[in-house]
């Protein structure tokens, strides 16, 4: 049942008003921003504090009962004495006569100084330490203790420094179960960590919470987050033992090809590391951490490393893998805030490194300004390659088979070395007309044809064929009922009817493609 007794709080009026305004003009930073108004309301309804707790661990409250009822309040045995003397009038007072209050501080109590006791500052106001690191930069905690821990070290800064304990401060999200829930011991709802860490690796179960972690937003855990990040942490071990197997030979010269994919990676690198030091400075660490992750899976190991790798049992040029050797290095250093165990350990095998290096201290690399317009041409390459991949899946034609490939229309012929290799092409001609029986697919307005001969099945071709002309017509006649409509066309915003007419020279222009591979396959 509840039991009145007595207990010690503290006055919140004055400190609740030092310590609103820093956060409300921003002085003190709150990433997301949405949380000051959590901060506004409790600071405007404040209570005062109980601060005094029946526990037998904690900073004992430093007040004193004195013989004749009453008490003293002192920072030290010895000052509380000085006290008691004053107050009773009795100089024959002694320790033995006071008694020391049972109870201990509130765990937040001692927490609100913490800014200030780690340097040594309430026992030493003006250090060396705490003038040189008060006030610190960051602070990342929970949403749910902005109130007992966040805003009352706010306070406790601006009352005994005079200042804030630091510029930012950054909330995580909750970690939740599958069903909502807060993990918590009661509950029994919480997974074991050096479970996840034998099972996933410790930088996998970090990396897959990074990734589903959005600042402020709560986490729903799930195992298949660490397995995805293990499975990262796998492709960059593999991605290093392809790189690091490689025999290298000083005296040939840089294939063409290769030349062009250390071009473009270099640009998507400095595009992403743009991207990385914006996510950082907004305090988005799932969104940098996600941008590096899709430069290393996708562009790196998808893309440059198929572009550069040598033929079986083949050397690679040494400039081609000194770059690859950069880049690799580089990515490391991105990758490392988030995955420092792995990262650590690939960047010292990586090359030979000084006694005492690591990579902790290493610098990240710097911004430099890609050019995105041939990021763009790039980007054209990676749908001619996909297209020509495509056939292949639809045909069953081996990838070791050499194609040719035909182009109707306009094309970039710079990226020519890449596409041949990636796509095994003997050859990559510009045509009027595409040769009969080929297998076309188009990129933007031009259209690329595969000659395929007597690799293909014509009459299951010519279904598949059928099959998809009959879907595109279906789906034209949709598109231009709508822009037939006058109700629609008189009321859809402009940029609706502009897709529309998109999708309607897209449909228009498959269609004419379709009609003419069936008439090349029924000469």
């Amino acid at each position: 049942e509840p039991k009145l007794s007595m207990q010690w709080f503290l006055k919140m009026e004055h400190l609740a008003q030092i310590a609103l305004e820093p956060v409300m003009n921003d002085d003190i930073k709150f990433y997301p921003p949405k949380f000051k108004n959590t901060y506004r309301h409790w600071m405007e309804n404040i209570k005062d504090w109980c601060i005094s707790r029946q526990l037998w661990w904690g900073h004992r409250i430093p007040a004193y009962f004195l013989p004749e009822g009453g008490y003293v309040v002192a920072e030290t045995e010895e000052k509380a004495l000085e006290l008691a003397k004053e107050k009773c009038g009795n100089p024959n007072l002694t320790m033995s006569d006071l008694r020391q209050d049972e109870d201990v501080l509130d765990t937040w109590f001692s927490s609100w100084l913490w800014p200030i006791s780690l340097f040594d500052g309430i026992n030493n106001p003006d250090n060396e330490e705490i003038n040189y690191y008060y006030p610190t930069s960051d602070l990342v905690t929970g949403p749910d203790i902005i109130f007992f821990w966040v805003a009352r070290m706010i306070m406790a800064g601006y009352e005994y420094r005079g200042k804030m304990p630091f510029k930012s401060v950054y909330f995580t999200g909750i970690v939740r179960d599958k069903l909502g829930r807060k993990m918590s011991k009661s509950l029994g709802n919480s997974p074991d960590p050096l479970q996840l860490i034998e099972q996933y690796g410790a930088d996998g179960v970090r990396m897959g919470l990074m990734l589903a972690a959005p600042a402020g937003n709560d986490i729903p855990f799930d195992d298949a987050l660490c397995e995805q990040g293990r499975n990262f942490n796998n492709k960059i071990w593999n991605a290093f033992r392809l790189v690091k197997g490689w025999t290298v030979d000083d005296t040939i010269a840089q294939p063409e090809a290769s030349a062009i994919a250390v071009k473009w990676f270099k640009m998507q690198l400095d595009k992403t590391i743009a991207e990385v030091d914006d996510s950082f400075s907004k305090y988005r660490l799932s969104e940098a951490m996600m941008a590096v992750y899709k430069l290393f899976w996708d562009e790196f190991s998808s893309w440059y490393l198929e572009m550069v790798k040598p033929g079986y049992q083949q050397p690679i040029d040494k400039a081609t893998y000194e770059a690859t050797l950069g880049f690799f290095d580089a990515l490391l250093r991105l990758l490392h805030p988030f995955m420092p165990f792995i990262t650590e350990e690939l960047w010292q095998a990586l090359e030979p490194r000084k006694e005492g290096e690591s990579l902790m201290v290493a610098q990240m690399p710097e911004v430099a300004v890609a050019d995105s317009a041939y990021l763009d041409a790039f980007e054209i390459v990676k749908e001619i390659v996909g297209g020509v991949r495509t056939i292949r899946l639809q045909k069953n034609i081996p990838n070791k088979d050499v194609l040719e490939l035909q182009i109707v229309g306009e094309h970039n012929e710079a990226f020519n070395a890449v596409i041949a290799k990636m796509c095994n092409l003997s050859s990559i001609s510009k045509v009027e007309e595409k040769a009969a029986g080929a297998v076309s697919f188009l990129v933007r307005t031009t259209e690329y044809a595969v000659p395929l001969g007597n690799l293909i099945n014509v009459e299951e071709e010519l279904a598949k064929l059928q099959e998809e002309l009959k879907y595109q017509k279906g789906f034209l006649t949709s598109v231009m009922k709508k822009l037939g409509n006058e109700n629609f066309v008189s009321k859809a915003p402009a940029k609706v009817i502009e897709m529309e007419k998109k999708k309607q020279a897209d449909a228009e222009s498959k269609i004419k493609s379709i009609e003419e591979s069936i008439a090349a396959l029924t000469k």
